[in-house]
């Protein structure tokens, strides 16, 4: 089943909410959806298999769109399983915790319309609270190749990307369930021209269930992994954020990590064994890192 509203007005655009035990925040998530202006939207939730009342709140929707309940492996299964179930030539997804901002849609489809060989284009966006107060702008970043190894700097539900876009870097891995997103930037960024439009488009919600916020321990180790894997090589920047983390438990979403001897030596030791290849590049990091200092960008 998906929603046409129509298909006046611009092209399809289609937007795929995955969902788990999120019945205290998704339905704020579907009526920022629903009340977009733009007239030409799909939307599709699709449950794990939630046992928490979020189908009853699914059911109040039914004809506004469309939604189904059954067991995945995770959220980038079910983000992929929406995609094929769509046919939007604009695509995004949006967690069942995060909301799209009023004009959202309209303003994206406006600047693909402007920018026509552009595959993925992204906005600004609010951390807010688990009860949906702003807490500050997300560090959204201008678009820079080079520095996406460094920080993950596009917000994932300010994020908007062309179908066939999606399609050429073979969807999202299902083999990570924390750097998706990021790992998903890495390689359109390889394919597809991208570029940041300054509106802001989304809200990214942090409370205790969130996975960066709760699991930031896995989280920064996938993250590593997914460094290694695309780079064969990891910044120094990360490998200090986790270090000083795996120690102190200090969170890094909204904060830089704190200056620690103690941490930079375990990162240091880190970067030696990981970065073994490239001794000249990483001597550099480090001085450049401390110079900048410990900016994660902490969305991955």
């Amino acid at each position: 089943m998906r929603l046409d509203k129509g298909m006046q007005g611009g092209p399809l655009v289609s937007i795929v909410t995955p969902s788990l035990n999120m019945a205290s925040f998704v339905e704020e998530t579907i009526c920022s959806v629903l009340d977009q202006d733009y007239p030409n939207i799909e939307y599709i939730v699709l449950d794990g298999g939630s046992t928490d009342g979020t189908l009853d709140i699914l059911k109040r929707y039914t004809g506004r769109l469309a939604y189904t309940s059954e067991p995945d492996s995770g959220q980038a299964q079910a983000v992929n399983k929406g995609f094929e179930r769509t046919r939007g030539s604009i695509f995004t997804f949006l967690n069942a915790d995060d909301t799209l901002l009023p004009g959202a849609v309209t303003a994206i489809v406006e600047a693909f319309s402007r920018n026509p060989q552009t595959g993925v284009i992204y906005g600004d966006a609010w951390y807010t609270s688990e009860d949906g107060t702003r807490i500050q702008p997300y560090p959204v970043e201008e678009y820079d190749a080079a520095n996406l190894s460094r920080r993950c700097f596009i917000c994932q539900p300010a994020a908007f990307l062309r179908r066939e876009a999606l399609a050429g870097v073979g969807m999202l891995d299902t083999s990570l369930h924390y750097s998706l997103d990021y790992d998903l930037w890495i390689r359109l960024a390889q394919l597809v021209p991208m570029i940041k439009i300054n509106t802001f488009l989304a809200t990214s919600r942090i409370h205790p269930r969130n996975k960066t916020l709760g699991q930031m321990g896995p989280a920064l180790r996938e993250t590593i992994r997914t460094l290694r894997r695309h780079y064969g090589y990891v910044p120094c920047n990360w490998l200090y954020g986790y270090c000083h983390h795996s120690r102190t438990g200090q969170s890094l979403v909204f904060e830089r990590p704190k200056l620690s001897a103690l941490s930079a030596g375990r990162a240091l030791a880190l970067g030696a064994r990981y970065n073994w290849r490239s001794p000249a590049r990483y001597s550099r990091d480090i001085v450049r890192t401390a110079l900048q200092g410990l900016n994660l960008a902490a969305g991955a």
